[in-house]
This record gives structure tokens, sequence and C-alpha cells, in this order.
């Protein structure tokens, strides 16, 4: 099982689109949720973050925590091998990235 993120948005002529896609597994939310991620990543309708600004500085802090501590992080590695410290790194970044790239995009997730 797995969480997947869009952020929809509008081109010049009005048409919707895909901004941004991105598949992580379930098995890094307890890391993410001790890198105060959680919400933003799986729940952010829940907090009334709804678009990709909303969610920015939460985003960054996370990272940046997760930067700060490895170690500590790593524990949290699932043990079944399904999803680990560097790619929720990588998915952090690549996500944050394409927030700020187009901070009034829709989050859209599924659970």
């Amino acid at each position: 099982m797995s969480l997947d993120i869009y952020l929809k948005t509008k081109d010049i002529d009005g048409n919707e689109f895909e901004a941004f896609d991105y598949n992580i597994t379930h098995n890094l939310g307890k890391m993410a949720g001790k890198a105060g991620l959680y919400e933003a990543l799986w729940r952010p309708e829940e907090k009334g973050w709804k678009r990709a600004g909303d969610i920015i500085d939460i985003l960054e802090a996370g990272l940046r925590d997760l930067k700060e501590r490895p170690e500590y992080f790593k524990q949290f590695n699932p043990e079944n091998g399904w999803g680990n410290y560097d790619g929720l790194v990588e998915s952090v970044e690549r996500y944050l990235e394409n927030c700020r790239k187009y901070p009034s995009s829709m989050i859209e997730v599924s659970r």
C-alpha cells in the first residue's frame, strides 16, 4: 500500500493539469511523523491545507530536521525493507521543490 500525492493546477488557458505526482510507501509514515511531516504528506485536508503554499514551511522544517539528525530517523527504517530514510528525504525534497514552483496548486492525496 502506498500514498499518492498530486499537485493540480491550471495552465494559462485554464486547463487543469497535474504539476506533480509522487508515490511513497505507507511504511515511512512513522518516520514522517517523527519529523513533523505526517499531516502535511498524508492528511493535509484534516489541517485545512489545500494549496501547496500552505505546507511549504512544514516541509522545510521537517526536511531540515531529517537532514540534521539522520541517525535518529534511520532507526525508523521499515524492517521489511520497503522504504527508507533516503527515500523519504528525496520525496520531501522533490515535493518541496514543486510546492515552491506551484504554490497555488491544489493538493490531492490518495491513501
